[in-house]
C-alpha cells in the first residue's frame, strides 16, 4: 500500500512539473497565435456565412459539396429534416435545389431504399456552410486535375517534381 501512495505522489508531482512547464510565462501556443498561455486571447469574430446560392467546384472525387447558403435555425434531427423540405426527390420540381445523391437512399450493403437512409439523415456530418473568414493556414493543396497537368508529358521523362515549390 505505500508504494502504491509512493508511486500516486511521485506521479502528481511529475505532471504538475510537465504543466507547470508547459505554461511557463512567455510560451506561446501556435495555435493560439502570439498570445502567452497565461494570457486570456481575443476571440475571432463571427464572419458571416455565405448565402450565395452557387454550386462550388469539388477538389476531389467523392467531395461533399459545400452548403451554398445559410441554415440557421434549420432543424435536422431525429423529429425532422428541414433540408429533405428542398432538396428531396420530391422536392426538387418546385424548389429547383439540387436532389441528393442516389447514394443517400441505398443502405450499406448498397440496396436501394424508398426513403432517405437513415445513416444520411444528419447531412451536417459532411456538407458544411462555408464563411468569409480569412484563410487560417495558408492552403497550398493541388486538386487531381493540377496535379496531372504538371506530370511530364513525353513517355521517355519519368523523373517527378520534387514538391519543394507546392
Amino acid at each position: 500500500m505505500r508504494h502504491f501512495f509512493i508511486a500516486i505522489t511521485i506521479t502528481i508531482a511529475m505532471l504538475g512539473l510537465s504543466m507547470a512547464a508547459s505554461a511557463a510565462e512567455g510560451e506561446l501556443d501556435a495555435l493560439r497565435g502570439n498570445v502567452p498561455l497565461l494570457e486570456e486571447r481575443t476571440p475571432e469574430p463571427l464572419y458571416p456565412v455565405e448565402n450565395q446560392d452557387l454550386r462550388r467546384a469539388r477538389a476531389y472525387p467523392m467531395q461533399p459539396p459545400t452548403i451554398p447558403h445559410k441554415i440557421d435555425n434549420y432543424q435536422v434531427d431525429l423529429n425532422a429534416n428541414r433540408c429533405m423540405s428542398c432538396h428531396s426527390r420530391q422536392q426538387v420540381e418546385q424548389s429547383q435545389a439540387p436532389m441528393v445523391s442516389v447514394t443517400h437512399y441505398m443502405d450499406r450493403d448498397g440496396n436501394f431504399l424508398a426513403e432517405l437512409s437513415p445513416r444520411r439523415y444528419f447531412c451536417t456530418q459532411c456538407h458544411a456552410t462555408q464563411t468569409t473568414a480569412p484563410l487560417a493556414v495558408e492552403n497550398d493543396f493541388l486538386d487531381i486535375n493540377e496535379i496531372m497537368r504538371g506530370w511530364p508529358q513525353s513517355g521517355n521523362d519519368q523523373t517527378t517534381d520534387s514538391g519543394d515549390d507546392h
